[in-house]
């Protein structure tokens, strides 16, 4: 695990502070969507799959501050869509600095040569560059040559201007143990980024592609391989070491999807990032009218196969914090 001391320390005093007020659910990310338009057209993504005036869209300022002070998250990923095409991406990012709240912007790095002057370096602020392979399978990936050599002289040049650099990774069931290997290695050791990501692909509904989702059998076995040797306490993976056992079918664990929720255009997503069953105005209005026994792997046919982050790496983290033993090895392995 690489998470900074600082900002482990101080989600850490968030979570004690829930517990105190006896909260039961809370926000521990916002997956915040200020448009969804996007500069490719990825194959295992559907958010362009929008009507035309809806890509049109994009947040207001006001709007997305508000629904970050409503629910109080101590982090946010700017995803979408390409948030660099949002005209007002620089000022969203500096306000949520400005609150002090860790800020990870999600991008395929196409447009940061361009847009990289209007933001400052910080420790509350990462560019998170999606690279999902080296450069043959990323490209593939992303429907479009060249990407890969872009992103990586993009996080190149991040990097000399002090910025932090995280990377995003989905494998798909076209992956190997080695590719998973090849490409951790490379953003390990060679491009030496800040933090890695990496999740299993999802089913997500408006995916063009619908044939290269990983099940939860494929996902165990690749990730197994893929982390020994002891590779996973090299790589510097920004996860708990739970959330990386829950990888391996070491551990299993329910979905707590209402602490990494999303906001977009539309509002707050009802049940989570990847599904669309509604929306709210209020993420108090999320977490009380949504019936979250519904959800989860045995409980919604949509859910068999998941084992994605945004549901799952905040289980392993209450479960971290609830266990000494547990937050003893997460400190030890930061």
């Amino acid at each position: 695990m690489s998470i900074p001391l600082r900002q482990r320390l101080r989600i850490g005093r968030y979570l004690v502070g829930q517990k105190l007020r006896r909260r039961e659910k809370f926000p521990l990310l916002v997956e915040l969507e200020p448009l969804f338009a996007c500069n490719l057209k990825c194959a295992g993504c559907g958010k362009i799959e929008h009507p035309a005036d809806v890509l049109k869209r994009r947040m207001p300022v006001e709007q997305a501050l508000a629904a970050i002070d409503e629910c109080g998250a101590p982090m946010v990923s700017i995803a979408g869509g390409e948030p660099l095409m949002h005209p007002q991406i620089d000022t969203i990012a500096a306000e949520l600095v400005k609150r002090k709240k860790y800020v990870f912007l999600c991008t395929n790095a196409v447009l940061l040569p361009k847009k990289i002057d209007k933001f400052t370096p910080s420790r509350y602020f990462s560019f998170t560059v999606h690279i999902d392979g080296l450069r043959e399978r990323h490209d593939a990936s992303v429907c479009k040559d060249g990407v890969f050599d872009e992103a990586v002289a993009a996080v190149r040049e991040a990097q000399r201007r002090g910025f932090r650099v995280t990377t995003n990774t989905t494998f798909f069931n076209t992956d190997t143990p080695q590719t998973v290997i090849d490409v951790l290695d490379h953003l390990n050791d060679e491009l030496r980024v800040d933090e890695m990501m990496i999740s299993p692909a999802y089913a997500y509904e408006k995916a063009p592609d619908q044939e290269h989702f990983l099940g939860v059998e494929q996902t165990r076995e690749l990730f197994r391989k893929a982390f020994a040797d002891g590779r996973r306490r090299r790589w510097r993976l920004s996860h708990s070491p739970l959330f990386l056992d829950f990888l391996e079918g070491r551990i299993d664990f329910p979905c707590t999807a209402w602490a990494v929720p999303s906001y977009s255009l539309f509002g707050w997503q009802r049940p989570c990032y990847l599904m669309a069953d509604g929306y709210v105005s209020t993420y108090r209005e999320l977490v009380e009218s949504t019936d979250w026994e519904r959800y989860g792997r045995g409980r919604d046919a949509r859910c068999a196969n998941c084992m994605a982050h945004c549901g799952y790496e905040p289980t392993a983290v209450l479960a971290t914090m609830s266990s000494l033993r547990q937050s003893l090895r997460a400190l030890r392995a930061g």
